[in-house]
């Protein structure tokens, strides 16, 4: 029997195992799952330790990491597995069919907590893994397994614990599984992630809230020039006017161009799942480009003034808003953010005091398209799903790839077996069972053929 076989005939026991890993309420974000979390970690590492591997839990100053060590040969390569076994709260309850940690089948889907983010996920790459042990003896490839308990919390400790063990975690590539497929039954490889850079902004006119009757007309309303001075941080035609702002953006090549025509795309359909009346973007690009490989500016909140019942005619003393700007490979956070601090400096009338709070971000990853370990990754995936996948860009942000590229040097496989209506952070979070057993095949066919690439 071999690797393939094993997966199809133990399917069963295979969804019962990751059905006992859901029901830990590993939920990283509340202080009462602190012991679940633990427990989790604990039973991560212990379903290792039965595989054969070496593992540990490594404490971060947070919630524990597991480490997993497979070794067959120096002449393969290393890869190394990333994931997390902690989950969002579940909140609001009500809205739940069952009890979000006890799993259930329905419709082809399972329904629990941590389904597709990340638990089912990641535990494919652990059921590929006993797949080789369980028939061959060995595993084609070095693993290394670095599951950590704090995703869901941004992180916190990852990046300095990488940074202080990067010896540790040496490899030559890392697999990530903690997104979705293109669509159903289309795979996909996520070949690039587009950054992030964030800053606060407040404007600060009168000292206090005003009657708007007696100080209307002579002192300047901080909410209209704030968002006067919004209104200005794009053109007509979508384009970000910040001052250098497109500065050594990064332009895309004609493979990728190539990629974007093949994706099956429906912009009504992409538009009415919007809800929203019209599309809006950057002039003269696609939505998929403009959604993948574009750079970008948004306004997440605005406050300021009275938003009560009823009403309160006051000048208020201060409005304030939070941007968020995407990011495209050679454009870096700090800069960015250095020149929307200038241009809003340059914008702001002298009426009032303006300050910008600039937080940084993650830089943009582009997984380079002409080397061996794509190739290998679609011949996985076609192993598993039969057909092609398809490369596509993501337009969010995963900083920990960004920091496996500039602390380890290695780049990353972005191979999600989930789908965008998995309902992740939300109620009734479901992977699709076909997906689990198809993630699991691409596993094991992944570490064949990366076995095949020059260490």
């Amino acid at each position: 029997m071999g690797p393939f076989e094993y997966l199809k005939e133990n399917q069963d026991k295979s969804l019962e195992q990751l059905k006992d890993f859901l029901r830990i309420p590993s939920v990283s974000a509340q202080s009462a799952h602190k012991d679940d979390i633990r427990n989790c970690a604990q039973w991560v590492s212990d379903y290792l330790i039965g595989l054969g591997l070496k593992s540990e839990l490594c404490e971060t100053g947070g919630h524990p990491l597991v480490y997993g060590e497979y070794h067959v040969s120096d002449d393969v390569p290393t890869v190394l597995i990333y994931g997390h076994y902690d989950v969002q709260p579940v909140d609001p309850l009500d809205l739940w069919k069952t009890s979000p940690f006890e799993p259930i089948e329905e419709d082809g889907y399972l329904i629990a907590r941590g389904a597709t983010d990340d638990k089912g996920q990641l535990f494919a790459h652990l059921k590929g893994t006993e797949a080789y042990l369980k028939t061959v003896g060995k595993v084609p490839v070095n693993l290394k397994f670095m599951i950590e308990g704090e995703e869901e919390v941004q992180s916190e400790n990852l990046d300095t614990f990488i940074e202080n063990n990067k010896e540790k975690f040496a490899a030559d590539i890392v697999v990530v599984s903690d997104g979705s497929m293109y669509g159903r039954d289309l795979p996909a490889i996520n070949y690039g992630l587009r950054g992030i850079a964030f800053v606060e902004v407040k404007v600060t006119g009168p000292d206090r809230d005003l009657h708007s009757g007696s100080y209307g007309g002579t002192v300047a309303n901080p909410i209209n020039i704030l968002a006067k001075m919004i209104g200005q941080l794009h053109n007509d035609d979508g384009r970000i006017a910040i001052d250098g702002f497109y500065d050594n953006t990064y332009q895309m090549t004609d493979w990728e161009k190539e990629q974007i025509t093949k994706l099956p795309f429906d912009e009504n359909e992409f538009k009415a799942s919007t809800g929203s009346v019209k599309l809006w973007g950057e002039k003269g690009f696609m939505p998929l480009e403009q959604t993948g490989s574009r750079p970008t500016l948004d306004c997440n909140g605005i406050t300021g003034g009275y938003q009560g019942e009823g009403a309160k005619t006051i000048i208020p003393s201060w409005a304030s808003t939070k941007i968020t700007m995407r990011l495209v490979p050679k454009m870096k956070p700090g800069e960015i953010c250095d020149k929307i601090e200038a241009f809003l400096k340059k914008i702001c009338p002298d009426t009032v005091k303006l300050e910008v709070i600039k937080h940084g971000g993650a830089n943009p990853v582009l997984v380079p398209t002409d080397g061996p370990w794509l190739d290998a990754a679609a011949k996985a995936l076609k192993t598993a799903f039969d057909k092609e996948p398809y490369f596509t860009k993501e337009g969010g942000s995963i900083p920990v790839v960004e920091t496996f590229k500039s602390a380890l040097g290695i780049d990353t496989l972005l191979i999600g077996f989930g789908q965008h209506d998995d309902n992740a952070h939300s109620p009734n979070e479901r992977f699709l069972v076909k997906d689990f057993h198809r993630g699991c095949v691409t596993s094991a066919a992944l570490f064949e053929e990366l076995s095949k690439v020059k260490a």
